[in-house]
Parts: structure tokens; sequence; C-alpha cells
């Protein structure tokens, strides 16, 4: 069983009893600010040798090192939520930070995740805002998943957002209600965290629920001061959501998009992010960026199927001010400086988290088309 000093005191010695019923108990209990890098998960594989099954308490990072530890030893593993802060509790995937790049690896979905609307209701309210925050951005990971599929064919499906359609509509009806101790809302967030993650997990990836909102982010916890007060990553999802939504809203709105060869270059990219992360970020950027000819042969697609482009895309979006609207009503952060965060770095992070990763969005979409103007967007 593994926990931390937080989640073992609010839930850990509950789980702990209820287990040691059934046979021994292997109790690791990690630091007070446990940190989801691969030092770590390899640290737990050694700590778990002997065990038989992983169990974890807590939220976030605890999951992530969990499931790793597991899928690299071949065994099970459960989960016992303590917070209702990000959606990756039934994912597939864990964010693991490796050589200062913050990458989402296949690892394996738990077995079992159990969550109590008591112990959830009552967690910090910036963790129960943080999983608001992971859950608004339903909207623009899909607008930049069906984005990618309409203009290069790439997988795409509608499953993992038609799971998650009641519960959201309930959900940004009532933001207040989760602040507030109600349990029907927390049970609408905690549904809606669980089923985004099997939505990711059906698609073997985390397409459904990880997009440009999320490089934001990624680029964020990668290149940050050191000197940053940390924000959790569902208050970053908050924040990163509403700057795609308006970029969004701005390319579909405006005229037909022109594309140019992706400026970026291996030298640009290693000089931006250093020796020691940026080789491997042009490793992924370099396979989507646009050669010229790419931009033509694409160009010529755009040029034909835009209305119809425009069409889709905006069926599922929410309006920026919606979600606007919906998060400040929840006490959510929705601006840079509400994280924590400066224009000037906030800006370089919109403007450069494209390069992290072979994902294509809306940042590509703009970069490429010379519509990308991070400072009119925060």
């Amino acid at each position: 069983m593994i926990s931390d000093p937080n989640t073992y005191s609010v839930l850990g010695e509950r789980v702990e009893k209820a287990l040691e019923s059934l046979g021994p108990v292997i109790k690791i209990h990690l630091g007070d600010n446990p940190y989801a890098d691969m030092a770590s998960a390899e640290a737990l594989c050694v700590e778990t040798t002997k065990a038989g099954t992983l169990v974890a308490v807590g939220s976030g990072t605890i999951n992530d090192l969990c499931k790793y530890a597991a899928a690299k030893q071949g065994k099970q593993c459960a989960v016992f939520a303590t917070a209702p802060s990000m959606n990756g509790y039934t994912s597939v995937n864990s964010a693991i930070t490796e050589h200062g790049h913050k990458k989402s690896l296949v690892t394996t979905a738990p077995d079992g995740v159990f969550m109590d609307l008591e112990v959830l209701a009552a967690a910090p309210k910036r963790m129960i805002q943080s999983g608001l925050g992971d859950s608004v951005c339903r909207a623009t990971a899909q607008a930049d998943w069906l984005l990618a599929h309409l203009l290069f064919d790439s997988e795409y499906r509608e499953a993992p957002f038609s799971l998650l359609a009641d519960d959201e509509k309930g959900l940004l009806a009532e933001p207040e209600a989760l602040v507030s101790g109600d349990l029907d809302a927390m049970g609408r967030l905690a549904r809606l965290l669980v089923l985004s993650g099997m939505g990711m997990t059906v698609c073997r990836g985390s397409f459904p629920a990880s997009q440009g909102e999320h490089l934001i982010s990624h680029y964020i916890e990668m290149m940050h001061p050191s000197d940053w007060n940390v924000a959790l990553h569902g208050e970053q999802i908050a924040v990163t959501t509403c700057v795609m939504a308006r970029l969004q809203e701005r390319v579909l709105q405006g005229t037909t998009p022109r594309l140019s060869m992706s400026a970026p270059t291996k030298q640009s990219i290693v000089s931006h992010f250093g020796e020691e992360v940026g080789p491997a970020c042009w490793d992924e950027f370099e396979k989507k960026r646009l050669t010229k000819d790419a931009a033509e042969k694409l160009n010529a697609r755009i040029e034909q199927s835009w209305p119809n482009i425009v069409e889709k895309l905006s069926a599922v979006l929410i309006p920026s001010e919606t979600l606007g609207s919906v998060l400040r009503r929840a006490g959510a952060p929705v601006g840079h400086g509400d994280i924590n965060l400066d224009e000037t770095f906030f800006s370089n992070a919109i403007g450069h988290a494209r390069e992290i990763r072979n994902r294509y969005t809306f940042l590509d979409l703009a970069a490429d088309a010379g519509m990308l103007d991070p400072e009119t967007l925060i």
C-alpha cells in the first residue's frame, strides 16, 4: 500500500486495516511532496519487488507512480482516491518526467478504482477545483483531436465523449455546488473523471483528454521558474483550456488559414529548451513538422473542405466565455496570474508548447498559418 502522510491520514489507515484482514500489507510511505519523475518511479519498483499487488491511496502523483511500477513488474494495481483532482485514475497512461521532459507513458489501468464521495467532498477546495479544471478541457481536447482527424485522416472516436455528455451538462450548470459539499455534484465530477480516464483506456492513449491545453501545461511544468509557487495540474488545465478555447474560436471564426512550412528548427528548439531536453523535443516535433510540400498539400485540402471542417469543429466546442464563467463560479483559476505565472513566461508557454510532442493541435495550425499571437490570448 502506497500513500503519503496526507493521504494516509485521510484514507490510508482505513484502507490498511481492511487490507490486513486479507493478508500481510507492505506499507510504503512516500514523502510529504512526492514527485512523479523517473527516479521516483524506478525507486518504487524496487520497494515493491516483494508485493503481489500495488494499492495506491492518493490522487495524481501516487496514482501515476503506482501504475508505472505495476506495469513494469506485470502486477495488478488498484487505487483508493483521496481527491477528485484529475482524470487519470482509470487511464492506461502515467505522466512521468524523465530528464526534465514531461512524458505520457503507456502503463496499465488499475484493476479497481474506489471513490468515497464523502472523502472526495471533504478534499481541499483547490483539489476539487483542479478536478473541474481537468474536466472542462473535454471540449478543447475533442476539437484538437477532431482537427487532426479531419486534416490527416488520423484516428478519432466519438465514444469517449458520448460517455461524458450527461454529467458534463449537469456539472457546467451548477459548478458552485462542487465546492459547497453537494454529494450529487461530487458524484457527477467523480463519474466524469472516471469515465474520461476510461475513454483514454478505450483509445489506448490520452488523445481524448490531453491535447493543446495539456501541452501548454507540460511546458509550464518543464520550464517554470525555480521560485514558482506550483499550481496543481488541474489548476493549470483550467487556465490553459481557456486559452485554447479562445484560440480555437479565433481560428474557426477567421478567414480560411493558409499554412507555410513549420518555422522551428532543431537549432531553435534545442536553444530554447536546452541541451538536456531540447533534442528529445525536436525528435517529437520533427515527426509532425510541415515541409513546404506538405504545407501545400494541406492547403489544398483545407481550401476544399474548410467550411465543413468549421461546422464539425464548432459543434463540439463550448464557448470560451462559458468556460470562464463556470470556472469563476467554482472559484477556479482562469488566468495566468491565478497560477502565479507572469505574462512573458506564459506567452512563451503558448508559443512553444507545440514543440514538446508529436500531437497535432490548433497550436500547430495557428502557428503555421501565422495566426498564433500568444499575447492576445491571455
